[in-house]
């Protein structure tokens, strides 16, 4: 397996919510994560954020989905990116206020690292995330 087949792996176990069960075969032991945007700014581990989108999905925007608009990897560093399109709707309790029926459609780009023991070993998620939290209505 390339190094580009475990980054796009690692991506599509994250996006159909596996959580970190499905996504651990990929992940290095104490694989990263970090973000610049609420509500994941406080997330550290990229199996938890794997976590984290499993919640999300089973949760407040059960049945949302992803395509992925573009993807490539840099040798140099390697590390697979990943543009993708998040579409989620407010239609199950959770999230910070009762249903809203909201949809959100959120670009999005994951950085993911992979070292030379084919492992995952950092994630970057970009994301505007006030924009969709908006589009949901939860701020």
């Amino acid at each position: 397996m390339s190094k580009m087949d475990v980054a796009t792996a690692f991506f599509h176990a994250c996006e159909s919510l596996q959580g970190a069960a499905g996504c651990a075969e990929f992940a290095a032991d104490g694989a990263t994560f970090s973000a610049q945007c609420e509500p994941i700014a406080d997330i550290t581990s990229a199996l938890d954020y794997c976590d984290w989108m499993a919640g999300l999905g089973s949760g407040p925007l059960a049945g949302c989905g992803y395509e992925i608009v573009n993807a490539a990897f840099d040798e140099g560093s390697s590390t697979g990116l990943f543009y993708g399109i998040f579409t989620g709707q407010h239609t199950a309790e959770g999230g910070p206020v009762p249903p809203t029926g909201k949809t959100a459609k959120a670009d999005y780009v994951y950085a993911i690292t992979v070292n030379d023991d084919n492992k995952v070993i950092h994630m970057v998620k970009i994301w505007n995330a006030p924009w969709s939290l908006g589009e949901l209505g939860w701020v």
